[in-house]
Protein backbone atom coordinates (compact mmCIF):
# COMPACT_ATOMS: atom_id res chain seq x y z
CA UNK A 1 0.00 0.00 0.00
CA UNK A 2 3.07 2.27 0.00
CA UNK A 3 3.10 5.22 -2.42
CA UNK A 4 6.82 4.82 -2.97
CA UNK A 5 9.30 2.03 -2.25
CA UNK A 6 13.03 2.59 -1.82
CA UNK A 7 15.86 0.12 -1.39
CA UNK A 8 18.91 1.19 0.62
CA UNK A 9 22.12 -0.72 -0.14
CA UNK A 10 24.83 -1.40 2.44
CA UNK A 11 26.85 1.61 1.21
CA UNK A 12 23.89 3.92 1.78
CA UNK A 13 22.83 4.17 -1.86
CA UNK A 14 19.07 4.78 -2.09
CA UNK A 15 17.22 3.41 -5.13
CA UNK A 16 13.56 3.48 -6.10
CA UNK A 17 12.04 0.01 -6.41
CA UNK A 18 8.99 -1.47 -8.08
CA UNK A 19 6.71 -3.99 -6.38
CA UNK A 20 6.58 -7.14 -8.50
CA UNK A 21 4.21 -9.02 -6.24
CA UNK A 22 3.25 -9.77 -2.66
CA UNK A 23 1.97 -12.83 -0.81
CA UNK A 24 0.23 -11.84 2.41
CA UNK A 25 -0.16 -15.43 3.59
CA UNK A 26 3.62 -15.85 3.94
CA UNK A 27 4.40 -12.13 4.44
CA UNK A 28 6.78 -12.16 1.47
CA UNK A 29 7.21 -9.74 -1.44
CA UNK A 30 9.45 -9.36 -4.48
CA UNK A 31 10.90 -5.97 -5.44
CA UNK A 32 12.56 -4.95 -8.69
CA UNK A 33 15.18 -2.21 -8.96
CA UNK A 34 18.21 -1.30 -11.05
CA UNK A 35 21.45 -1.04 -9.06
CA UNK A 36 24.23 1.33 -10.17
CA UNK A 37 26.59 -1.65 -10.37
CA UNK A 38 26.18 -5.45 -10.29
CA UNK A 39 25.34 -6.90 -6.89
CA UNK A 40 26.44 -10.23 -5.46
CA UNK A 41 23.45 -12.51 -4.95
CA UNK A 42 23.16 -14.71 -1.88
CA UNK A 43 22.77 -18.45 -2.32
CA UNK A 44 19.72 -20.31 -1.03
CA UNK A 45 20.34 -23.42 1.05
CA UNK A 46 18.05 -26.39 1.64
CA UNK A 47 15.91 -25.69 4.70
CA UNK A 48 14.82 -29.34 4.77
CA UNK A 49 18.40 -30.33 5.68
CA UNK A 50 18.78 -28.16 8.77
CA UNK A 51 18.97 -29.93 12.11
CA UNK A 52 17.97 -28.93 15.60
CA UNK A 53 20.95 -27.28 17.25
CA UNK A 54 22.53 -26.06 14.00
CA UNK A 55 24.06 -22.60 14.32
CA UNK A 56 22.37 -19.83 12.35
CA UNK A 57 23.00 -16.12 11.78
CA UNK A 58 20.27 -13.49 11.43
CA UNK A 59 20.83 -10.17 9.67
CA UNK A 60 18.49 -7.21 9.85
CA UNK A 61 17.93 -3.59 10.79
CA UNK A 62 16.34 -3.71 14.25
CA UNK A 63 14.75 -0.46 15.42
CA UNK A 64 16.38 1.26 12.38
CA UNK A 65 19.78 1.12 14.09
CA UNK A 66 21.50 -0.13 10.93
CA UNK A 67 22.80 -3.48 9.76
CA UNK A 68 22.92 -5.90 12.70
CA UNK A 69 24.10 -9.50 12.94
CA UNK A 70 22.96 -11.91 15.66
CA UNK A 71 23.64 -15.61 16.13
CA UNK A 72 21.77 -18.53 17.63
CA UNK A 73 20.66 -22.07 16.94
CA UNK A 74 17.76 -23.80 15.25
CA UNK A 75 15.38 -24.42 18.14
CA UNK A 76 12.63 -26.19 16.17
CA UNK A 77 11.51 -27.06 12.64
CA UNK A 78 8.05 -27.06 11.08
CA UNK A 79 6.76 -24.96 13.97
CA UNK A 80 3.04 -24.20 13.93
CA UNK A 81 2.23 -21.00 15.84
CA UNK A 82 -1.39 -20.65 14.67
CA UNK A 83 -0.70 -17.73 12.33
CA UNK A 84 -2.41 -19.36 9.37
CA UNK A 85 -3.10 -22.59 7.49
CA UNK A 86 0.43 -22.82 6.07
CA UNK A 87 2.44 -22.45 9.29
CA UNK A 88 5.74 -24.29 9.09
CA UNK A 89 8.36 -21.99 10.57
CA UNK A 90 11.99 -22.38 11.57
CA UNK A 91 12.26 -21.39 15.22
CA UNK A 92 15.52 -19.82 16.40
CA UNK A 93 16.87 -18.20 19.55
CA UNK A 94 18.98 -15.74 17.52
CA UNK A 95 17.94 -12.25 18.63
CA UNK A 96 15.22 -10.98 16.27
CA UNK A 97 13.50 -7.66 16.90
CA UNK A 98 11.36 -5.14 15.04
CA UNK A 99 13.18 -4.33 11.82
CA UNK A 100 14.50 -7.86 11.35
CA UNK A 101 11.46 -8.92 9.33
CA UNK A 102 12.47 -9.69 5.76
CA UNK A 103 16.09 -10.20 6.72
CA UNK A 104 17.91 -13.45 5.91
CA UNK A 105 18.63 -16.33 8.25
CA UNK A 106 21.94 -17.92 7.20
CA UNK A 107 23.53 -21.27 7.95
CA UNK A 108 27.27 -21.39 8.63
CA UNK A 109 27.93 -22.05 4.94
CA UNK A 110 26.61 -18.58 4.16
CA UNK A 111 23.43 -19.92 2.58
CA UNK A 112 19.99 -18.43 3.21
CA UNK A 113 17.87 -21.08 4.90
CA UNK A 114 15.05 -18.77 5.95
CA UNK A 115 13.58 -15.26 5.95
CA UNK A 116 12.96 -13.81 9.40
CA UNK A 117 9.35 -12.82 9.83
CA UNK A 118 8.12 -12.55 13.44
CA UNK A 119 8.75 -13.03 17.14
CA UNK A 120 6.69 -14.05 20.14
CA UNK A 121 7.27 -11.71 23.05
CA UNK A 122 5.19 -10.21 25.88
CA UNK A 123 7.41 -7.09 25.81
CA UNK A 124 7.93 -6.57 22.08
CA UNK A 125 11.64 -7.35 22.37
CA UNK A 126 13.55 -10.55 21.71
CA UNK A 127 13.23 -13.31 24.30
CA UNK A 128 14.69 -16.05 22.12
CA UNK A 129 11.51 -16.94 20.24
CA UNK A 130 12.09 -15.89 16.64
CA UNK A 131 10.58 -17.44 13.52
CA UNK A 132 11.64 -17.59 9.89
CA UNK A 133 9.90 -18.75 6.71
CA UNK A 134 11.93 -21.75 5.40
CA UNK A 135 13.95 -21.15 2.22
CA UNK A 136 12.08 -23.95 0.47
CA UNK A 137 8.82 -22.04 0.94
CA UNK A 138 10.46 -18.73 0.05
CA UNK A 139 11.87 -20.10 -3.21
CA UNK A 140 8.45 -21.31 -4.33
CA UNK A 141 6.75 -18.02 -3.46
CA UNK A 142 9.45 -15.93 -5.16
CA UNK A 143 9.29 -18.07 -8.30
CA UNK A 144 5.54 -17.56 -8.65
CA UNK A 145 5.68 -13.84 -7.85
CA UNK A 146 8.32 -13.37 -10.54
CA UNK A 147 6.31 -15.34 -13.09
CA UNK A 148 2.78 -14.21 -12.33
CA UNK A 149 3.00 -11.30 -9.90
CA UNK A 150 0.78 -13.31 -7.55
CA UNK A 151 0.50 -16.70 -5.87
CA UNK A 152 -1.45 -19.45 -7.60
CA UNK A 153 -2.07 -22.07 -4.93
CA UNK A 154 -3.60 -25.46 -5.50
CA UNK A 155 -7.16 -26.16 -4.34
CA UNK A 156 -8.71 -29.52 -3.51
CA UNK A 157 -12.20 -28.35 -2.56
CA UNK A 158 -12.65 -30.09 0.78
CA UNK A 159 -13.15 -29.09 4.41
CA UNK A 160 -10.95 -31.09 6.72
CA UNK A 161 -10.45 -31.72 10.41
CA UNK A 162 -8.15 -33.54 12.80
CA UNK A 163 -8.20 -37.32 13.08
CA UNK A 164 -8.46 -37.82 16.84
CA UNK A 165 -7.63 -41.11 18.55
CA UNK A 166 -11.36 -41.77 18.93
CA UNK A 167 -12.03 -41.14 15.24
CA UNK A 168 -9.02 -43.25 14.29
CA UNK A 169 -10.31 -46.16 16.40
CA UNK A 170 -13.77 -45.94 14.86
CA UNK A 171 -12.29 -45.97 11.35
CA UNK A 172 -9.68 -48.61 12.18
CA UNK A 173 -6.77 -46.29 11.40
CA UNK A 174 -3.62 -47.06 13.39
CA UNK A 175 -1.84 -44.89 14.32
CA UNK A 176 -4.04 -41.78 14.13
CA UNK A 177 -2.95 -39.78 11.12
CA UNK A 178 -4.15 -37.95 8.03
CA UNK A 179 -6.92 -35.40 7.49
CA UNK A 180 -10.60 -36.27 7.88
CA UNK A 181 -12.82 -34.94 5.09
CA UNK A 182 -15.67 -33.10 6.82
CA UNK A 183 -17.23 -31.71 3.65
CA UNK A 184 -16.77 -31.56 -0.12
CA UNK A 185 -17.33 -28.49 -2.29
CA UNK A 186 -19.82 -29.31 -5.05
CA UNK A 187 -17.78 -27.23 -7.49
CA UNK A 188 -14.37 -28.43 -6.31
CA UNK A 189 -11.94 -30.92 -7.89
CA UNK A 190 -12.45 -33.52 -5.14
CA UNK A 191 -16.14 -34.03 -6.00
CA UNK A 192 -15.73 -35.60 -9.48
CA UNK A 193 -12.79 -37.63 -8.18
CA UNK A 194 -15.13 -39.44 -5.80
CA UNK A 195 -13.77 -38.13 -2.52
CA UNK A 196 -16.53 -38.10 0.11
CA UNK A 197 -17.13 -36.84 3.66
CA UNK A 198 -15.77 -39.41 6.10
CA UNK A 199 -12.75 -40.26 3.94
CA UNK A 200 -9.34 -39.78 5.53
CA UNK A 201 -6.58 -38.44 3.29
CA UNK A 202 -3.28 -40.10 4.25
CA UNK A 203 -1.16 -39.36 1.19
CA UNK A 204 -1.23 -36.59 -1.42
CA UNK A 205 0.91 -36.58 -4.57
CA UNK A 206 3.26 -39.13 -3.03
CA UNK A 207 3.67 -37.18 0.22
CA UNK A 208 2.49 -38.53 3.57
CA UNK A 209 -0.21 -36.47 5.30
CA UNK A 210 0.24 -36.34 9.07
CA UNK A 211 -2.52 -33.85 9.94
CA UNK A 212 -4.91 -31.29 8.38
CA UNK A 213 -2.38 -28.46 8.24
CA UNK A 214 0.05 -30.83 6.54
CA UNK A 215 -2.51 -31.44 3.80
CA UNK A 216 -3.30 -27.72 3.45
CA UNK A 217 0.39 -26.91 2.95
CA UNK A 218 1.00 -29.72 0.46
CA UNK A 219 -2.08 -28.89 -1.61
CA UNK A 220 -1.24 -25.17 -1.65
CA UNK A 221 2.31 -25.89 -2.83
CA UNK A 222 1.13 -28.11 -5.69
CA UNK A 223 0.77 -26.60 -9.16
CA UNK A 224 -2.70 -25.62 -10.33
CA UNK A 225 -3.96 -28.03 -13.00
CA UNK A 226 -1.68 -30.88 -11.96
CA UNK A 227 -3.21 -34.36 -11.78
CA UNK A 228 -2.23 -36.05 -8.53
CA UNK A 229 -2.87 -39.31 -6.73
CA UNK A 230 -4.75 -38.92 -3.47
CA UNK A 231 -4.68 -41.90 -1.12
CA UNK A 232 -7.69 -42.13 1.19
CA UNK A 233 -8.88 -44.57 3.82
CA UNK A 234 -12.57 -45.44 3.46
CA UNK A 235 -14.20 -47.98 5.76
CA UNK A 236 -10.79 -49.30 6.77
CA UNK A 237 -9.52 -49.79 3.21
CA UNK A 238 -6.99 -47.71 1.27
CA UNK A 239 -8.12 -46.34 -2.08
CA UNK A 240 -6.38 -44.07 -4.59
CA UNK A 241 -8.20 -41.28 -6.40
CA UNK A 242 -6.85 -39.11 -9.21
CA UNK A 243 -7.57 -35.40 -8.79
CA UNK A 244 -6.79 -32.45 -11.06
CA UNK A 245 -6.18 -29.49 -8.77
CA UNK A 246 -8.07 -26.23 -9.09
CA UNK A 247 -6.88 -22.81 -7.98
CA UNK A 248 -7.36 -21.45 -4.47
CA UNK A 249 -8.65 -17.90 -4.84
CA UNK A 250 -7.74 -15.30 -2.21
CA UNK A 251 -11.35 -14.97 -1.09
CA UNK A 252 -11.87 -18.71 -0.68
CA UNK A 253 -12.21 -20.06 2.83
CA UNK A 254 -9.41 -22.10 4.30
CA UNK A 255 -9.89 -25.80 3.70
CA UNK A 256 -9.93 -26.57 7.41
CA UNK A 257 -13.27 -27.11 9.17
CA UNK A 258 -14.02 -24.60 11.89
CA UNK A 259 -15.74 -27.16 14.07
CA UNK A 260 -13.47 -28.98 16.46
CA UNK A 261 -13.75 -32.78 16.41
CA UNK A 262 -15.45 -34.24 19.44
Amino acid sequence: DADEINVILNDGTKIKAELVGVDKKTDLAVLKFKPPKPLTAVKFGDSDKIRLGDWVVAIGNPFSLGGTVTAGIVSAKNRDISQGPYDSYIQTDAAINRGNSGGPLFNLDGEVIGVNTLIISPTGGSIGLGFAVPSKTVAGVVDQLQKFGELRRGWLGVRIQQVTDEIADSLNIKPARGALVAGVDDKGPAKPAGIEPGDVVVKFDGKDVKDPKDLSRIVADTAVGKEVDVVIIRKGNEETRKVTLGRLEDNDKVQQANAKPK
